[in-house]
């Protein structure tokens, strides 16, 4: 069985998930409206009414999916369902997206998390606005 992800942080990179032994199968890249991004330890995903984040939609083994999230790091994101916009079609795409709850999606700030993934972001050809709005919690330590 499949499971369909958005990921919108340094998961993003396929090749990074292929080095762990995954075997990610790239939708494509895609919008998630009424979002925005946050640095914290790692980064998160919390509501914000008009705010759009970006990310890349994948296939992945279930199996897989719940490895990669059992891992120390990452254990306490929840899989939430939400409704995706490819960006090259428009079609819209339900994943999964893997989140932080509460008080735990907006404590402390990882300056270096925030610059590799504003540079993935460009890597990936996302708004640059987008990659300025990461860059900026990369500021705030």
């Amino acid at each position: 069985m499949m499971s369909t992800i958005f990921f919108y942080g340094l998961f993003m990179d396929q090749a990074l998930l292929e080095e762990r032994g995954l075997n990610p199968s790239p939708i494509g890249s895609a919008t998630l409206s009424d979002y925005k991004i946050h640095i914290g330890s790692r980064a998160t995903l919390v509501p914000s009414a008009g705010s759009t984040a970006y990310g890349i939609v994948m296939k992945l083994p279930a199996e897989e999916a719940k490895s990669l999230y059992a891992e120390p790091s990452v254990r306490d994101y929840r899989p939430e369902p939400v409704r995706v916009h490819l960006i090259d079609t428009s079609e819209a795409v339900e994943t999964l997206c893997y989140n932080l709850p509460g008080d735990a999606a907006v404590s402390g700030t990882n300056s270096m998390y925030a610059r590799q993934l504003s540079r993935l972001a460009l890597e990936l050809g996302f708004d640059p606005e987008y990659a300025d709005e990461i860059s900026r919690f990369a500021a705030r330590t």
